[in-house]
């Protein structure tokens, strides 16, 4: 098998991500029975990558998704421009009362010993809709495109979205790019359309076209289906990435075809504590970050922070292990930000990745 590496001939897109836009509603610490008052953050597990990558890394990035013709497709497409992401649509009517809509996602941040609370309003969602046919990949890829990325929450909206998912997969892989996929297993999406056994046959056929796949143990065990190692102590496997990559011969060997696998190891000790780590298995080696310890202020989108690091070390051809730890470090700072994008500097992400520390800098 040749070395894993990414184009570095002269390509339009250095990335492009394909899932639905959703808006959250963040009261922050308040739980929404006693909520006034909400930010409005525009996110999307597979979004956020493309924006932390062009807003702090500088990539040229775009997402391909679905936009209703109403106030709120308004914002999430300012706002989108305002990350650097360049938008695709497939537009859709909005009828001024049932949709189709942007989803609405509803997240308090939880405080201390009170944990965050999550839930959804997907009710007749426009990314739902979203079929095979409703992009031209040959026309966006023609002018060289490096990365193609997607994720388990677009592919659990419906029938039709994973098959999108394989056949962007599909073209961008004729057009020389490298492809990857986060798992991102969500229990409440896939429990409403068929539960463990629909996820894992819709996603062992997603992922027969990934060379990069992101995901924990649980996404990897409930995703996948792939056997773990009995776990006695749970408290204690959280930070061992001996359990992590006690799981990545099996997947190999189910999937040979996938280069990387790579996650995020955390130990909550209250909503805002935290110990941070991450594995990258790569070609049969494997790389472990340090660990740091958080303050943390929102944990929504530190996963893709991870993931946009990462993939930025990869797209820059960085050695692995550096690479590693441009993802740990950017999904460590963007838990430090409200919000589920990145507010961070590339000099930041990569002085902490060096070993920086928090002291005033003057």
């Amino acid at each position: 098998m040749p070395p894993f590496a990414v184009r570095t001939d002269a390509c339009q897109l250095d990335f492009l991500s394909l899932g639905g836009l959703v808006h959250r509603l963040d009261p922050g610490i308040i739980p929404f029975r006693k909520a006034r008052t909400v930010e409005i953050h525009v996110s999307g597990g597979e979004y956020n990558v493309a924006a932390n990558l062009a807003d702090c890394f500088g990539h040229n990035t775009a997402v391909c998704s679905a936009m209703p013709s109403y106030p709120i497709g308004d914002l999430v497409k300012a706002r989108v421009r305002e990350a650097g992401v360049l938008g695709i649509y497939k537009n859709f009517e909005h009828d001024g009362v049932r949709g189709p809509n942007i989803a609405s996602v509803f997240s308090d941040r939880g405080h201390g010993v009170r944990a965050p609370v999550v839930f959804y309003n997907r009710a007749n969602e426009a990314a739902a809709l979203l079929k095979p046919g409703d992009f031209d990949w040959k026309g966006l890829f023609k002018g060289g495109i490096r990365w193609f990325h997607s994720g388990g929450i677009f592919a659990a909206l419906s029938e039709t979205t994973s098959e999108l998912i394989i056949e962007g997969m599909k073209a961008a892989k004729a057009a020389g790019a490298i492809t990857s996929f986060d798992l991102n297993y969500r229990e409440k999406l896939w429990s409403s359309v068929g539960g463990e056994t629909r996820a894992v046959a819709t996603l062992r056929r997603i992922v027969e076209h990934v060379d990069v796949l992101i995901g924990n143990e649980e996404d990897l065990q409930k995703g996948l289906g792939v056997r773990g190692p009995e776990v006695t102590k749970q408290a204690e496997s959280k930070l061992d990435p001996d359990v992590f990559f006690g799981m990545i011969d099996a997947t190999a060997k189910a999937f040979p075809h996938v280069r990387a696998v790579a996650t995020t190891l955390r130990e909550v000790h209250s909503t805002n504590r935290h110990d941070w780590g991450a594995v990258l298995w790569l070609d049969g080696q494997k790389y472990v970050s340090p660990t740091a310890h958080l303050d943390v202020v929102c944990r929504i989108g530190g996963g893709d922070g991870f993931a946009a690091g990462l993939i930025h070390g990869l797209i820059r051809g960085e050695k692995p292990d550096w690479a590693l730890r441009l993802g740990w470090a950017h999904g460590a700072l963007l838990t430090t930000y409200p919000g589920d994008t990145t507010m961070a500097t590339l000099r930041e992400v990569e002085d902490y990745a060096k070993g920086g520390t928090a002291r005033v800098q003057r």
